[in-house]
């Protein structure tokens, strides 16, 4: 879970990739209102930089997934044997903002032909993944997947999986590119997502619209 290049570009910048309430959510939504979807789509500074700032999204957290060990740190994590994913959880009001936008918007936040992690950013730990929570989830999911691979003309390699634990990151992940603006911006240069996302995807790539 190294960022090689990030490293060998920007040797200021740290190489790694809690979240505050978001103001996206509609007027009195309540906690009980609101739905939440997991995905996995690299580093998860990114993934929370793609989601936070939206209507309907009351809020963003970076985490994991997708492993058996229980309360994974980043360095558990970062050895590659656990098992889980960068992970966000994007909690939202579906009165405002429906699953399937948010599929939508996660599509092309990420390149869904890369197998081996995503962008400059390689190990199992960045593999691609929609984690479903019920069996409505699971079917829009499905049924998006089959969308993108026919959009694309190729086999999609992002994982269509049932949802386990979402274990919470270390809060200096949180927020990253608000709380480390200039090392967040340098490492998304380097890493080049956007100008990726751009070529895969054009006019449709999910930019960010957080301040």
């Amino acid at each position: 879970m190294v960022r090689p290049l990030f490293a060998a570009l920007l040797l200021f910048a740290v190489s790694a990739c809690s979240a505050s309430p978001q103001k996206g959510a509609a007027p009195g939504t309540s906690k009980a209102a609101a739905d939440t979807a997991l995905f996995a789509g690299g580093c998860f500074w990114s993934m929370e930089y793609g989601f936070e700032g939206r209507r309907g999204i009351v809020d963003v957290s970076s985490g994991y997934s997708g492993g058996k060990m229980a309360h994974p740190t980043y360095d558990d994590v970062n050895t590659e044997t656990t098992g889980h994913m960068e992970t966000v959880q994007v909690v939202f009001d579906p009165k405002t903002i429906s699953y399937e936008t948010l599929l939508g918007l996660y599509w092309r936040r990420t390149n869904p032909l890369q197998a081996d992690g995503q962008f400059c950013d390689h190990g199992a730990s960045y593999h691609p993944a929609i984690f479903w929570r019920n069996e409505s989830q699971r079917t829009a999911a499905e049924t998006s997947k089959k969308a993108i691979e026919k959009q694309l003309g190729k086999p999609v390699a992002t994982f269509v999986r049932k949802a386990g634990p979402f274990w919470r990151a270390e809060e200096y992940h949180q927020d990253f590119f608000r709380k480390s603006a200039a090392h967040y911006q340098a490492y998304s240069m380097a890493c080049g997502r956007d100008r990726t996302l751009d070529e895969i995807w054009g006019k449709q790539a999910t930019h960010a619209v957080a301040k």
